[in-house]
């Protein structure tokens, strides 16, 4: 009863504040410290006064390690819980996977090839060498000799360039093939059918790849272009591209050369993997890892449990306040790379020419219809109430981690429905029957369809939450089929353009590379508004010019957030801050996005545990 009283409390607190309107209400806000050592929830209780010991990082840091006191033990198993309502896909393979869930279970267990540099960019590991030529235009990888699978052959040259040969293909089932694609030699030949093989992808030796590039693109030190994880080639060169994607090696038995490799998969459900003896950072010091989906209503309990040792891609923020005191446990606190966003269907993706087509008629066409959308949406109030402080205002596509990059004048879309019936009123959307709602510029009854995703106490709430204060300013918005929708269903629908979708809620995970055009490019078919505009692709091409001054190219990424803003086919709605829970039985866990650059980073081959299960509360 105590675990289903404080589930349903939490969901009458959201109801409460959906039901007191738009307005950014000073009354029981949560506050964050910079610190993390003090928060209050909704409720006006202090969250971790008396357990700040618990918390580990800061608002705005670029992550932390967490350490924990004990003996290791020999072997035993680290256990993960991936956070998610609906199964997982189970796409095990870095060229293929669409969404975060798959990657939180495959990257740190079957990749982890290169290191991180000081900025982010690619560095030379253990695994591989990089070598840049910006006048030949070219990028060189080159791999050591202890870099293996985990059968104990070595990774090859082909390894590598099967990534290429998959993501160019006519019949790939990917996103992946965009402007860093096209930007390699010969692949748009090889793409067409005209070639067999990509002439800008050479196997230099056994140990050694080069790809050139047609312009030297900066962004390519960060990996626009490289492939430097490697899939086998054994494996996957005698199977039809188009079947790939549900084959075996990428579905069961993927080949490693990771720190672990899978040892039985429960398809949608469970994942099992088993030590590489052969991983080139050293054998792990554990025997296994194994990550199983939970959904989001029970991580609390599971973590009360001591079922979990860690929680990947971080717990939601609405459990924070019970996690941060639970005994067993310390909570990683540093900054998200990855906003929320509401994006608008403008147009539709061409397969065959593999770019964007803008529809000029589509039903959020008018751009002021779009800002008035924005402004009508007390964002600090949602971070503030919804997620109890721990995510804030968005105001840029371009995340604050790239401090070089940020551009600090933006204010974003503040709370102001005024201007956005003003907005709506000049545009020509008025209320002609005086039933409250607005009609279209014809004078025609408008419905906007709004695509949001299930999941959570909260989804439900924080999507009613947008729909009445659109209303509130006269527009008339329904749930797309009338319901929040499916995790894997709500981004099949996207990548298809369903014309039922005309405003949809969203998330990025930007990664590592701050170059905004894998999002926002004419070719990038993860550009889910569809849109795109002469001075949007002049800002991107810009940012990607490799004669641009380092100094000239931190102002183009600050001009191309401007010419988002202003053009806004999705307004970045919230900052979000990992909040991510670790078992005081692993010895240590390295959550920081840069790391010792005198040596390898953190991998998991690295963890050690203390205790033979997870520690209960």
């Amino acid at each position: 009863m105590k675990k289903k009283f404080k589930s349903l409390l939490a969901i009458f607190l959201v109801l409460a504040f959906v039901l007191t309107g738009c307005g950014n209400s000073k009354k029981d806000s949560g506050k964050s410290s910079d610190s993390g050592s003090k928060q209050e929830s909704s409720t006006g209780k202090k969250v971790n006064e008396e357990n700040k010991g618990n918390i580990v990082g800061e608002k705005m840091g670029g992550g932390v390690v967490v350490e924990n006191e004990g003996e290791p033990i020999k072997g035993g198993t680290f256990r993960v819980g991936i956070p998610t309502d609906s199964p997982f896909k189970g796409i095990f393979n870095n060229t293929l996977y669409d969404d975060n869930y798959d990657w939180n279970i495959i990257g740190p267990t079957m990749y982890t090839a290169a290191n991180a540099g000081e900025s982010l960019e690619l560095r030379d590991s253990g695994a591989e060498k990089f070598e840049w030529d910006e006048k030949a235009k070219t990028a060189t990888i080159k791999l050591s000799d202890s870099f293996k699978w985990n059968d104990g052959k070595p990774v090859t040259a082909k390894d590598i360039i099967i990534n290429y040969l998959i993501i160019g293909h006519k019949d790939y089932p990917g996103v992946r093939y965009d402007d860093d694609m096209i930007n390699i030699v010969g692949m748009e030949d090889y793409h067409a059918g005209k070639t067999k093989d990509i002439s800008g992808v050479k196997e230099i030796d056994n140990k050694t790849v080069q790809i050139q590039f047609k312009e030297w693109v900066p962004s390519i030190k960060w990996g626009a272009g490289i492939w430097a994880e490697p899939n086998s080639y054994d494996q996957l060169k005698d199977i039809p591209v188009k079947d790939i994607i549900s084959s075996d090696p990428v579905r069961k038995n993927p080949k490693s050369a990771g720190p672990f490799y899978i040892s039985n998969v429960v398809p949608g459900q469970s994942v099992e993997f088993s030590a590489n003896e052969h991983f080139w950072g050293g054998k792990p010091k554990i025997d296994k890892v194994v990550m199983e989906r939970v959904p989001s209503s029970q991580i609390l309990a599971s973590l009360k449990a001591g079922k979990y040792d860690y929680i990947a891609g971080g717990a939601p923020s609405d459990t924070f306040k019970e996690i941060s005191e639970l005994k067993g446990y310390k909570v990683a606190r540093f900054q998200d790379m990855a906003y929320t966003y509401l994006g608008f269907k403008l147009g539709k993706w061409d397969k065959a020419k593999g770019e964007v087509v803008v529809d000029p008629n589509a039903k959020m066409a008018d751009v002021n219809l779009r800002k008035a959308m924005g402004y009508a949406v007390d964002n600090n109030a949602v971070g503030e109430k919804f997620y109890l402080g721990y995510r804030s205002q968005a105001t840029s596509v371009i995340i604050p981690i790239f401090k070089d990059y940020f551009n600090t004048d933006l204010k974003g879309y503040n709370y102001d429905p005024e201007k956005a019936k003003k907005l709506l009123d000049e545009a020509g959307y008025k209320d002609v029957n005086n039933d409250g709602f607005r009609e279209d510029k014809n004078g025609k009854p408008l419905v906007i369809k709004f695509a949001s995703m299930a999941g959570g106490d909260i989804a439900e709430p924080l999507a009613k939450y947008y729909m009445q204060c659109w209303e509130q300013v006269g527009l008339k918005v329904e749930l797309t089929g009338g319901r929040l929708i499916e995790f894997n269903a709500f981004y099949d629908k996207l990548k298809n353009d369903d014309p039922e979708i005309d405003v949809f809620q969203g998330a990025w995970s930007t990664g590592t590379n701050p170059d905004p055009s894998g999002l926002f490019s004419k070719n990038a078919s993860f550009n889910y508004y569809r849109y795109t505009n002469p001075e949007m692709q002049k800002a991107l091409d810009k940012i990607s010019d490799g004669k641009t001054s380092d100094e000239d190219r931190a102002q183009a990424y600050k001009d191309f957030a401007k010419v988002m803003e202003d053009n806004v086919p999705l307004i970045p709605t919230l900052y979000r801050e990992a909040l991510s829970p670790i078992n005081k039985r692993v010895k240590k866990f390295d959550f920081r996005y840069v790391q010792d650059l005198n040596k390898d980073d953190f991998r998991w081959n690295q963890i050690e545990l203390t205790a033979e299960e997870p520690l209960k509360e």
